[in-house]
């Protein structure tokens, strides 16, 4: 199969199958691409878990200014019940390394749209890595017409809408939240 994403047209075929197939999943999230991903998070309504933990990380200014990013986003309805116990108790705490490293999984320097992480999964035969701002590693694959994000943990996550645009970067909404294994060990 693998063979066959490099051509350009089947490329393009995927990537759109992609973005209807993530619109349909997620069609109630606007977002405005003349504002940052902070703002945009902060409008969604269903990132109040996710901007609390960013909050206490002080990450705002990091998703709030100018540089582009690319954020790997679950909405509040993505997060199983021992993970949202887990976030809420840092959030409590206030443990903001822990929270810096658990978001910091979930964003990479750059704009990082769905059409190039298909591109570079076409050059990388399938499977293709991008460094975090912590300098953590994802893996991405692919699993049908979804893209699969693997952290060093092993565990996964789908882009469930992706190409979400702002001002300062992207968003693509993911099913799950990764490296939480790392806050139990």
């Amino acid at each position: 199969m693998m063979k066959q994403l490099k051509s350009p047209l089947l490329v393009l075929l995927m990537l759109a199958m992609l973005s209807i197939t993530a619109q349909k999943k997620n069609s109630n999230i606007k977002m405005d691409p003349e504002k940052s991903i902070l703002k945009n998070a902060e409008n969604s309504g269903n990132h109040e878990l996710l901007l609390a933990a960013v909050h206490v990380s002080e990450l705002e200014t990091l998703l709030d200014g100018e540089a582009q990013f690319t954020v790997f986003a679950p909405s509040d309805f993505n997060f199983d019940s021992s993970t949202k116990a887990r976030i809420i108790d840092l959030v409590k705490i206030k443990n903001k390394k822990e929270i810096q490293s658990i978001l910091g999984y979930h964003i990479i320097a750059g704009k990082l749209t769905a059409s190039k992480i298909l591109r570079a999964l076409c050059s990388g035969k399938g499977r293709t890595t991008f460094t975090t701002i912590t300098g953590d590693i994802l893996v991405a694959t692919m699993k049908g017409l979804d893209i699969i994000l693997t952290d060093k943990y092993g565990q996964q996550s789908i882009i469930t809408k992706a190409d979400a645009n702002q001002c300062n970067g992207v968003i693509h909404v993911i099913d799950s939240v990764n490296h939480i294994a790392a806050s139990k060990a």
